[in-house]
C-alpha cells in the first residue's frame, strides 16, 4: 500500500498569503481526492513573535515593517484581498484592523494536531484563520480562541486548559527554531515527503503538480 504524501505546511495564523495558501492546498487536495492520499501537518512560524498584547494597529504596523508609505500598504492588502477571491477565502470587507501575536494559536494548533488528529487540527487552522481575516475578531481575547476550537468541534474544557499555562510552548518554539534552521524564512512554505519544496502561495496547478511528482517518486523507490 503506498504511503500517502506528506505535506508540512510552514505558516502563520497573522499571514494573509498564508490563508490563501491554506485554502489553495485545501482545493488542491479536492481536485486529487480518490487519487493521491495526502497527509497535512501544519507547522508554526510566527511573523510577529515580539507583538505586545493588545496587537498594533496594521496599516502603521506593516508600514514601519516592511519601510512603505501607508497608501502602498493598502494597494498591497487589496491585491492580497483580490487574489484570495480567486481561491475561495473570504476577508472582512474592511480589511483587518490590528495585527496580533500568534502564539497561542500555535499553542492549540500543536495540541490539536498532538492530541486529536492533523485533519482536526486543520480544522482548527481554517477556524482561526476565519476568525482573523473573515470577522476580523481579536485573537488577544480567550473567547475567540475558543470560539475558533469549537467551530472546529474541538473540546473546549480541554484547550481553554492548554491556554490557561504554557503547555506545548517549548514544543513549538523547538519546532520553529527546527524550520528555520532547515531554511525557511518566509511563509507559507509547504515541504513534501521531506523532499520538494514549494514555495509561496503558489496557483493551484503548482500545487497539484508538485504534490503528483512527489507522490510518483515515492512510488518508483517503493
Amino acid at each position: 500500500m503506498t504511503e500517502p504524501v506528506r505535506i508540512d505546511m510552514v505558516s502563520d495564523i497573522a499571514c494573509p498569503w498564508c490563508a490563501i495558501g491554506l485554502t489553495t492546498l485545501e482545493n488542491a487536495l479536492k481536485e486529487l481526492q480518490g487519487s493521491i492520499a495526502v497527509e497535512v501537518h501544519l507547522q508554526p512560524f510566527e511573523l510577529n513573535p515580539d507583538m505586545p498584547k493588545g496587537g498594533e494597529e496594521v496599516i502603521s504596523y506593516l508600514s514601519a515593517k516592511y519601510g512603505i508609505e501607508p497608501d502602498q500598504v493598502r494597494i498591497n492588502q487589496q491585491r492580497i484581498y483580490d487574489r484570495a477571491k480567486e481561491v475561495g477565502f473570504e476577508f472582512h470587507p474592511e480589511g483587518r484592523k490590528h495585527v496580533y501575536n500568534t502564539f497561542d494559536c500555535h499553542r492549540l494548533l500543536h495540541w490539536a494536531a498532538t492530541e486529536c488528529g492533523v485533519e482536526q487540527a486543520f480544522s482548527l487552522k481554517k477556524a482561526l484563520l476565519a476568525a482573523y481575516f473573515t470577522r476580523v475578531e481579536n485573537m488577544d481575547d480567550l473567547q475567540t480562541l475558543l470560539d475558533a476550537v469549537q467551530a472546529a468541534g474541538l473540546d473546549t474544557d480541554r484547550a481553554a486548559q492548554v491556554l490557561s499555562g504554557d503547555e506545548f510552548a517549548q514544543a513549538v518554539r523547538s519546532e520553529q527554531t527546527r524550520w528555520k534552521m532547515l531554511g525557511i524564512r518566509a511563509v507559507p512554505a509547504f515541504i513534501l515527503d521531506n523532499k520538494f519544496l514549494v514555495e509561496g502561495a503558489q496557483p493551484q496547478e503548482n500545487l497539484v503538480a508538485a504534490i503528483r511528482q512527489a507522490s510518483e517518486r515515492s512510488q518508483s523507490q517503493g
